[in-house]
């Protein structure tokens, strides 16, 4: 999409790469921005079944650019939308959080301050056995955005998320396993083709039971039993009605692989 931002869709898999290897991929608000639109662009994209964010080079991302966006002339260009009367999330935060079509974080190396918080968006996270990762937000006198004061917590547990957020600790991959932040960690050179393979299996479901699947593990975040209950019957009658599900009937029936369109 950019000299910063690369977007490329393949088998229904859309990857997007941020760009910025000399600077560790840390994030200008033009990058902020060209992520919002890459990601809502894989949102909107009816070919698109499963997203991977990735970075280019040694790191995933450092977090904010910090010449730039705290100390240079896109501070206050930052600081003005925080000052709203009603301040809203960071849009490129908002858009993953939002994205109907499951999102991996494959976490090539470092992901440090928002580049943790962005791997909380995410729903899956693979790391490399070079990746580490920070809350670095207290070292700068701030505080972390959604993924670490909302996501973390439910990711990894109160306790342990106070602890990661109060010091700015950074851990490596293994402690990141270890706390159940990441699925699983591979060598780096087989970190890629195991994004690409988790995401391919997700890809060949059918796409909308997966929109109805993640909009239930995201509701769940908050509703009753009752809530939920409710959610689960109104979209297994829709389900039930799509040719998908007749698909994925016949295909056990008949001993086969189901192919399923999105119908």
């Amino acid at each position: 999409m950019s000299e910063t931002l690369n977007y490329d869709l393949t088998d229904h898999i859309a990857t997007i790469t941020l760009n910025r290897p000399e600077a560790m991929n840390a994030l200008t608000r033009e990058l902020y921005a060209e992520l919002e639109q890459a990601v809502r662009k894989a949102h909107s994209d009816a070919e698109v079944r499963c997203v991977i964010i990735t970075g280019e080079g040694r790191a995933f991302c450092s977090g904010d650019d910090v010449k730039q966006i705290m100390l240079g002339e896109q501070r206050d260009a930052s600081t003005a939308r925080l000052r709203d009367v009603r301040p809203r999330p960071t849009p490129a935060a908002a858009a993953i959080l939002e994205c109907d079509k499951p999102v991996i974080a494959a976490v090539n190396g470092p992901a440090v301050g928002w580049g943790m918080d962005l791997t909380l968006f995410c729903d899956i996270r693979i790391a490399s056995d070079r990746a580490k990762f920070g809350e670095l937000f207290i070292k700068r006198g701030l505080v972390a955005d959604l993924g670490g004061l909302w996501r973390l917590p439910q990711v990894v547990g109160p306790s342990k998320a106070a602890e990661l957020l109060f010091t700015g600790d950074v851990i490596s991959a293994d402690e990141a396993l270890s706390i159940g932040l990441v699925s699983r960690v591979v060598p780096a050179d087989e970190l890629m083709p195991t994004a690409r393979a988790l995401a391919a299996k997700i890809a060949a479901n059918p796409p909308i039971a997966m929109r109805y699947m993640k909009e239930g593990l995201r509701k769940a975040r908050n509703a009753s039993m009752d809530e939920m209950g409710a959610y689960v019957g109104s979209s297994l009658g829709y389900l039930f009605t799509t040719e998908d599900h007749r698909e994925g009937a016949l295909s056990f029936v008949e001993r086969r692989e189901p192919v399923f369109k999105g119908r």
